[in-house]
């Protein structure tokens, strides 16, 4: 997990330093600036520059990712948090599993779904299950303890953060993503796109030639504003690629490892084997089995059909998790449980 975490930095560091290469052009009047203001030059200012540039906006873009993945993710399953007097059952079971994993309880949300599932998101702040109101309906007694303990040892392993960072890049490739739309409604957005644009160009006179104003130096900005919108479309599209690689990878993994700690929490396989045969074939979840081409939300649930009964036509989805098959769970799951009865 934390070589994982690591990866998923060093793409975010890559994107950032690449997001301001491409606007070093735009970006040179502030360089300048500070540079002016360092005590010391030359290769110093520069490092220096960079240093002051890429550590904030680094901050900024992880914390940026785990909270509008959260957000987007709690939305697309019109999830809320609820709190013990609307749920108490609920609270008091994850509240007693929480206290069992010596585990600080996450926030509870609930979704407006018929479709028995449930994941588990992280951001710096803490976590949160999400629980449908399908799953409550379906399961109850040991089988739902066995599914909520599941999520909760994807918080305690700290899977859930890092999983969350990883589905931001997939989501923003595929187009399920669009930050701007969502934080700027409307034409709000065209407006400050324009306005973008209008300060790009007048600041490319510092690395244009030709007379401000002029044809030239017009056909000269845009020359070089698409080649940094195809630059960066071409780098964004490379760098999640590995993302894509690390959240398949590590899905099985974390699936597994989440199923045995859950099963060695409650002490009881048998009730999270009950549970998986009976979601994995509710008559209510989707015809189309989307183990192996879903992104998103799907790919954060505890079995992969999502929260939708619709089946999904979109073929383009990128591949950014694969969950292993429910029958090699219930394997697994019966291996555990026969360690369990026969001791160390």
């Amino acid at each position: 997990m934390l070589w994982t975490l690591l990866l998923l930095l060093a793409v975010d560091i890559a994107v950032v330093a690449t997001a301001a290469v491409l606007l070093t052009p735009w970006l040179s009047p502030v360089r300048d600036a500070v540079a002016a203001s360092l005590p010391f030059g030359g290769a110093s200012a520069r490092i220096a520059w960079w240093v002051a540039v890429l550590t904030p906006a680094l901050v900024a873009f992880v914390w940026a990712q785990l909270r509008y993945t959260s957000a987007q993710t709690m939305a697309e399953v019109d999830a809320r948090i609820v709190g013990p007097d609307e749920y108490p059952d609920l609270h008091e079971r994850v509240q007693r599993l929480a206290q069992l994993a010596d585990l600080t309880p996450p926030r509870i949300a609930v979704a407006d779904a018929d479709v028995p599932n449930s994941f588990a998101i992280g951001t710096l702040g803490g976590a949160t299950v999400v629980v449908s109101e399908g799953l409550l309906s379906t399961l109850d007694g040991d089988e739902l303890d066995a599914v909520l303990a599941h999520e909760l040892m994807h918080v305690a392993n700290r899977d859930a953060t890092v999983m969350t960072l990883a589905s931001f890049l997939p989501s923003l490739t595929n187009g399920e993503y669009d930050p701007i739309a969502d934080l700027l409604p409307g034409g709000s957005r065209h407006a400050l796109g324009l306005v973008a644009l209008g300060l790009a160009y007048v600041f490319s006179a510092r690395v244009l030639e030709a007379p401000f104003g002029s044809l030239s130096f017009t056909l000269g900005f845009l020359f070089l504003f698409a080649v940094t919108v195809l630059f960066g479309g071409v780098a964004l599209g490379v760098f999640t690629a590995p993302v894509v690689v690390l959240g398949r990878s590590l899905s099985r993994a974390r699936e597994f490892a989440a199923d045995r700690s859950a099963a060695q929490l409650t002490g009881d396989p048998a009730a999270l084997v009950g549970a998986l045969k009976t979601l994995d074939g509710d008559d209510d979840r989707p015809g189309t089995d989307k183990r192996f081409a879903y992104a998103g939300v799907r790919g954060l649930c505890f079995l992969p059909h999502g929260f939708d009964t619709a089946a999904s036509s979109d073929s383009s989805s990128i591949e950014t998790r694969s969950h292993p098959p429910t029958a090699e769970r219930i394997e697994r799951l019966q291996s555990v449980a026969r360690s369990l009865e026969t001791g160390p």
